[in-house]
């Protein structure tokens, strides 16, 4: 009997390309492969740089995201009443002239009318360009309510900071600590990481009031109380400091522990560091006999003071920043018996984290045998190690005391020498930055209308704010304002309920992209979207126009006016950028692009209508075009760029810097500086999507203070000099503020701020507790609630996947037995939750991976029914929820908003609930709203391949 002829290696398609994943941030690249024109099969690309051929559940199931039911298909004008989903279709042109005609006007009476705000986008680097070319402050992408306390504080710290801005040391690491961590952010990078370190035998812990994914992993889960990881970080430097275990030698050569601060309580300088008559910091260094005096800060071969008091030359008494940390977090308050109630953690616990700490930084003996030169001319023979890593995300970042728990983990880190040092966290080129900064924000509009910055920057001191003579905002989300003064991301959350009440202006237009405003990505649902449909005595609308851009039939569709269908990730460009949000490691510099699999003409909707989409990038060019907005046109009035791949090619930030740093010069012979290369997107496609440049070898570590590093990173425009970059463990902005509030210079908050503004402007990490907490009774509202992601879902878009949908279609509220047996409630019951906001029916789950006074639940998986062409008994509509309903975008006692009071970052995890047995033990989660009319959803299971295989089998 013959055998049968198999084919044991098929190829997955007939053609296959090259591109860069766009489900989730990790930026991942993917190999796409088609077969007669449609997707294949989707995997990871081996010769990535991000992924290394890894690609998660997200990844693989881009198919469906591609031929989703809810892909918009043409413009659509709103018929009907907001809210209610009637539109009719109208052509593209149409559709430009109604922005145009609405866009026009504004620009030339007022650009500030305009309110241009973005949500999960990655081309911040040409949306920013864009509003600052209009002229409108009124401009923000997604940060605040993501995670602009972790941005913030760590470049106002170390001039970087955690997840997109660096990594740990996964080849040295020996000690690696997640605050905060949930599964959806940089997962495929972090699981590769961990998998090295699992090899290694280097202990992981785990800080999250929740253990799934990486802490299931984890060798230590520490089951922390919401919003008291700033206490726990304390106690921790508490008991370094204790016991000596820190680094003096790291902290003088790289931070600022030996710079002197002035004591002049009441004084004008009482806070500010000590300075010569050109500016320039000083210490006070000792002599042989003990004795000393006045020096250079940055001066070296001397021996600095760190504790102590001094007498300046001038008489003023000063002391270093160390001496201020050491009486600060040595107080009994921070002690581990202090904090372990409060935390949630016991004392035991504490200290012996301390302990690994100390032990895994400086008894490891860690060394690699590199020679290198610091930035002060001293040669190295070997580079010191401290193989202690730490990560955080938005379970630190997102309550109203976290832009200061960000600083307490960074002076944990610092007072290791654990920042940039072999094992420790390490700086992603183009970071680190100058602390902060320089970019600060636009503030005023030039003779052509363009502001003279861009509208987001860093502030370095209270004349850098966004306020008028009276100390009142100008922006419409208040950021940058005596309120918000460091929101360097802006303020998303803040902008629908401001628009709405005209505070502290009218808009005309709100512009944006991306950004599910009225679901998900809305604090206050309820009230957001009667907000967006309120009219006026007499009758109009009191945000007037909405122009909203997505590629899919979102909750916000609905609220828009005018709809600009965007296409999906497969079919247009994006430039992953060093301007922007770059695909570096720790090792090189490195961008990338996407590039269209396949152009979005010929391809057919759900109904198999053809498809007439556009990349939102491209129409926002061709818009500044029609408002001939200075650098969309040519002196003739004729577009500058034919669509944003042509920006990408040509665009030029400054002379030499565009978009994308390989191949540049126009024979492509040159990378971080060039002229436009007309070749380089099909360099960028032949070389896997991306390019990369390696770190010199001995340039790789202490770039803060690494000759070779620092030269590297300004050749390529980096950094504006090579000058070492002085790590801050004291924020003598933040003292600035506070002066400020208690009288002193010339501009100072209006005296509703005071109190606040010299509060919570401390140079050094402060704790306190989460806003909502403070402000609510504990006995009313017991329970801490937090949401977290799945690491196979990522926002909105993953959860309408039908290949995802699989995995989970609805989600519980999880609370431990514990809990349960406190409150009266049964696995399975259906439970009242109630928060000082408004009251909602869940599902209760008994789960003994959190912790016993925190109930949380996966967000992004409950939808309105209708929305994203999901059929209308579909599971996420009828038991799935969010815990967005009982989240108010107000404080309970104050109109300030529920956010941190240094950045705005938006405090979704300060939410404190009540829980109950319902008296109605239906099947079905409230509340619900009407049904979106979205269009039909498609008949029968969703399947996609079958068509292929059987011609694949025909011709077999």
């Amino acid at each position: 009997m013959s055998e049968p002829t198999l084919n044991l290696s098929p190829s997955p398609g007939d053609e296959v390309k090259t591109t860069t994943c766009y489900m989730c941030a990790c930026r991942c690249g993917i190999k796409v492969w088609l077969q007669d024109g449609r997707i294949r099969y989707i995997q990871g690309n081996p010769a990535h740089p991000v992924n290394r051929g890894v690609l998660c559940a997200k990844g693989a199931a881009g198919i469906m995201q591609h031929y989703s039911p809810a892909r918009l298909s043409k413009p659509l004008l709103r018929t009907g009443e907001r809210g209610s989903g009637e539109f009719r279709e109208i052509e593209w042109n149409e559709a430009l002239e109604i922005a145009t005609g609405w866009l026009a006007p504004i620009r030339e009476r007022n650009p500030d009318e305009l309110a241009f705000f973005t949500g999960r986008d990655q081309s911040q680097a040409l949306t920013g360009w864009w509003a600052q070319q209009f002229g409108t402050v009124n401009y923000a992408a997604h940060g605040g309510f993501c995670s602009v306390n972790m941005a913030a504080g760590g470049l106002y710290t170390l001039g970087g900071s955690f997840w997109e801005f660096g990594e740990p040391d996964w080849e040295h690491t020996r000690y690696f600590m997640l605050w905060g961590v949930a599964e959806d952010h940089d997962s495929n990078p972090l699981k590769l990481g961990m998998g090295r370190l699992k090899e290694r035998g280097a202990k992981i812990v785990a800080v999250n009031p929740v253990r799934s994914g990486y802490g299931a992993i984890a060798d230590e889960w520490i089951g922390i109380r919401p919003g008291t990881d700033g206490l726990f970080a304390f106690a921790l430097i508490h008991e370094l400091l204790k016991a000596d275990r820190i680094d003096l030698d790291y902290l003088v050569r790289y931070a600022n522990a030996h710079w002197l601060v002035v004591r002049n309580p009441g004084g004008a300088d009482d806070g500010l560091f000590a300075r010569d008559g050109d500016g320039n910091p000083l210490c006070w260094n000792r002599d042989a006999q003990g004795a000393g005096a006045q020096a250079a800060a940055d001066a070296i071969d001397i021996a600095p003071a760190v504790v102590g008091e001094c007498t300046l030359a001038d008489g003023r008494i000063a002391v270093p920043v160390f001496q201020l940390i050491a009486e600060r977090y040595l107080d009994p308050q921070y002690s581990p018996e202090a904090v372990s109630e409060r935390c949630g953690i016991d004392a035991d616990t504490i200290r012996r984290v301390a302990r690994e700490l100390a032990e895994a930084a400086f008894d490891s003996k860690l060394s690699l045998p590199v020679a290198w030169t610091d930035a002060w001319g001293r040669e190295h023979a070997e580079m010191v190690g401290r193989p202690v890593s730490m990560h955080a995300m938005r379970g630190i970042s997102a309550h109203s005391n976290g832009f200061h728990t960000c600083r307490a983990l960074h002076l944990l880190q610092l007072l290791l020498g654990a920042v940039d040092a072999p094992g420790s966290f390490r700086y992603q080129p183009p970071f680190p930055k100058p602390i902060p900064p320089g970019n600060r924000p636009g503030k005023s509009r030039r003779e052509d209308g363009t502001l003279d910055a861009a509208p987001l920057g860093f502030v370095h001191g209270p004349e850098d704010l966004l306020v008028d003579d009276e100390g009142n905002p100008r922006r419409i989300d208040h950021a940058f304002s005596w309120a918000y003064p460091l929101a360097a991301h802006g303020m998303l959350h803040t902008v629908i309920r401001n628009a709405h009440a005209g505070d502290p202006y009218k808009i005309d237009t709100l512009l944006m992209f991306m950004a599910n405003m009225s679901w998900n990505s809305a604090m206050n649902t309820r009230q957001t979207m009667q907000w967006l449909t309120d009219k006026d005595a007499s009758g109009a609308y009191r945000i007037p126009r909405i122009i909203y851009s997505d590629a899919y039939a979102s909750e916000m569709v609905a609220y828009a006016d005018l709809v600009l269908p965007d296409t999906t990730y497969l079919e247009r460009f994006d430039a992953i950028s060093l301007l922007d949000r770059p695909i570096s490691d720790a090792d090189g510099a490195a961008d990338a692009i996407r590039h269209p699999v396949f152009e979005p003409e010929g391809q057919a909707d759900a109904d198999g209508r053809p498809r007439d989409v556009r990349g939102f990038q491209s129409v926002l060019l061709e818009l500044g075009a029609r408002l001939g907005l200075p650098g969309m046109v040519h002196a003739d009035g004729s577009p500058a760029y034919r669509d944003y791949a042509d920006y990408i090619l040509r665009h030029e930030r400054t002379p030499g810097v565009g978009l994308l740093a390989g191949w540049r010069g126009q024979d492509g012979d040159q990378h971080g500086r060039g002229a436009p290369n007309p070749g380089q997107l099909q360099r960028y496609i032949e070389n896997n999507g991306y390019w990369r440049e390696e770190i010199p070898e001995s340039a790789r570590y202490f770039k803060m203070g690494n000759r070779d590093y620092l030269r590297w990173a300004h050749r390529f425009g980096f950094v504006p000099s090579e000058a070492p970059i002085v790590l801050q463990l004291y924020a003598e902005p933040l003292q600035k503020f506070r002066l400020a509030a208690l009288g002193h210079g010339a501009h100072q908050p209006p005296d509703a701020h005071r109190e606040r503004v010299a509060t919570y402007f401390d140079p050094l990490p402060i704790w306190y507790p989460p806003f909502e907490q403070a402000e609510t009774a504990a006995e009313a509202f017991p329970l801490h609630a937090v949401t977290q992601r799945p690491m196979f879902m990522y926002h909105a878009w993953g959860s309408q996947n039908a290949w995802l949908r699989q995995i989970a279609a609805r989600n519980w509220l999880y609370l431990h037995p514990d809990a349960g047996a406190r409150h009266g409630v049964g696995d399975g019951d259906w439970i009242d939750v109630a928060s000082h906001h408004g009251t909602m029916r869940v599902q209760a789950k008994f789960a003994r991976n959190v912790q016993p006074d925190t109930v949380w639940s996966w967000n992004a998986i409950g939808k309105r029914k209708g929305a994203w062409r999901l059929a209308k008994d579909a599971p996420e509509g009828e038991k799935g929820f969010l815990l967005n309903h009982l989240i108010s975008d107000r404080l309970p006692r104050s109109a300030y908003a529920n956010a941190d009071p240094v950045t705005g970052q938006a405090a979704w995890f300060d939410l404190r609930v009540s829980i109950r047995v319902a008296d109605v033990q239906a099947e079905g989660s409230q509340p619900q709203f009407g049904t979106l009319p979205t269009g039909d959803a498609p008949a029968g299971p969703l399947r996609y391949g079958a068509r292929m295989r059987a011609s694949r089998e025909g011709s077999e």
